[in-house]
């Protein structure tokens, strides 16, 4: 494999600027150095979706909200409500967490009945589904699980981590989902991707996907010392 430029990463790094206390400023800026980077999309919490899809009109950045987010631990109707409403704000794309303690338990069923009525929710409005799995609380047994039950379930991509646990993307971790969901399931490493090496080792695994605060550190070779 080639080793990828700076310049093709970008168009991997969903932009994240998920704290909760993030200002309008602050939100304005990511949309900013997301146009400015080319980076795929920007992805914030659901209170900023109006304002980022605004900020990012009659550009190709996509506009990326988070749902059940950081705990996973919503009732799945809540997660439904949330992603409509995103949707109906500009969301083109949804980052779910899943019910952690389902996937641990072992509890299939569960986890493709929720994940398939999000996903649906999404689909209906014209958006794709990620599926947070937070593989830093799961076995390698759950890891499996989940994203055999994201797949099944018509999930467009699963995902890592949120970045607010107990750690976030790894190697190991990617490699894992990739073998698990097969070529065509989009698979997202987020939580310290930080460098641009980082992020190939990321993508050589099998991530098609980046989520980062540290996009513009990245394609500027420096490295971040953000937490996510």
């Amino acid at each position: 494999m080639t080793e990828l430029t700076a310049r093709e990463i970008a168009g991997y790094i969903d932009h994240t600027l998920l704290a909760p206390n993030a200002s309008r400023e602050q939100i304005v800026q990511i949309c900013e150095e997301a146009k400015k980077y080319e980076f795929k999309s920007v992805c914030v919490n659901p209170l900023w979706v109006s304002t980022v899809a605004r900020e990012l009109e009659g550009s190709e950045v996509l506009t990326c909200s988070v749902i059940g987010f950081p705990l996973g631990t919503s009732a799945t109707d809540t997660k439904v409500f949330e992603t409509k409403h995103a949707v109906a704000d500009g969301a083109n794309e949804i980052d779910m967490v899943i019910d952690i303690a389902a996937a641990l338990r072992g509890d299939r069923d569960s986890l493709v009945n929720e994940i398939f009525a999000i996903a649906q929710a999404a689909h209906e409005g014209g958006a794709i589904l990620k599926v947070i799995i937070e593989t830093c609380l799961l076995t390698e047994e759950a890891k499996v699980l989940a994203c055999e039950a994201a797949k099944a379930a018509g999930a467009d991509f699963v995902k890592t981590s949120t970045g607010f646990s107990t750690g976030g993307a790894t190697v190991e971790d990617v490699a894992l989902m990739r073998q698990t969901v097969g070529p065509d399931m989009g698979v997202k490493a987020s939580g310290g991707v930080r460098s641009v090496e980082t992020a190939r080792a990321m993508i050589a695994a099998g991530a098609t996907r980046l989520g980062s605060s540290s996009g513009v550190a990245i394609l500027e070779g420096e490295q971040s010392g953000s937490s996510y």
